[in-house]
């Protein structure tokens, strides 16, 4: 009796497995979809390029961006006194297409935008603008610094030589020279280059190397710009 009354359990229970409360019939559950980033800022309306500012308190603006998804979005806004951004002076996240900041008088700044959503995935960053703040009594800026053009920073080349290329500009529309230095130090001591005013300079490799350059951009009323450290190898 016992046997049979056990035998009679696990038959109910085998059926309640097996109809599984009509849950078996559902279908896979479908992953939550992928966030898209936003779209980035397409263009930098002001302080414009190369624009001599005739004050020190500017209202930064920039394009509108989108994002696919359609979510919140917010705009990080990167001031910085060095091309490269290893530094920034600020880093200001806003909502709308505008920030008014203060700066320091006298002095080459860079900017640049990038774009947020709710969700926190970021654009990529817009392009880099470069702008003076005019100083009190100045009669004479500095050049901007230099900005790599070629060879690309970390970049592996197969070749007996290459052609070191950058570009720079001066606010005060002065002539301009440059100083090279290339060497195998990450502080590069040897001027390949001196006084010259093409932006181009051939230079001769050796085979699995890592070298540095950096530029010195000078102007004919004595003011320089020292650019950063750029590295390439070879293979």
């Amino acid at each position: 009796m016992k046997r049979i009354s056990l035998l009679v359990v696990l038959g109910i229970l085998m059926a309640s497995c097996s109809s599984g409360g009509g849950g078996g019939d559902d279908g896979p559950i479908d992953p939550p979809a992928e966030n898209k980033a936003p779209s980035a800022v397409s263009s930098l309306t002001y302080p414009t390029n190369n624009l001599l500012c005739t004050t020190n308190v500017l209202e930064f603006k920039w394009a509108a961006a989108s994002d696919p998804d359609g979510d919140a979005i917010s705009y990080v806004l990167e001031i910085s006194k060095k091309n490269d951004f290893s530094s920034t002076e600020e880093s200001i996240t806003v909502s709308g297409t505008s920030r008014t900041v203060t700066l320091e008088k006298g002095v080459a700044y860079y900017w640049r935008v990038k774009v947020v959503d709710s969700k926190n995935a970021s654009s990529g960053y817009s392009s880099t603008y470069q702008f003076y703040t005019e100083g009190e009594g100045e009669t004479n800026y500095l050049p901007f610094s230099p900005e790599l053009v070629a060879p690309q920073i970390d970049t592996a080349l197969n070749t007996a030589s290459t052609t070191l290329e950058w570009n720079a500009s001066d606010v005060d529309n002065d002539a301009l020279t440059y100083d090279v230095y290339f060497d195998t130090s990450t502080d590069p001591t040897t001027k390949v280059g001196d006084n010259q005013s093409d932006k181009t300079l051939s230079v001769n490799l050796t085979a699995a190397t890592t070298y540095y350059w950096k530029v010195v951009v000078k102007d004919d009323k004595g003011g320089q710009a020292i650019g950063q450290v750029w590295s390439f190898s070879t293979d």
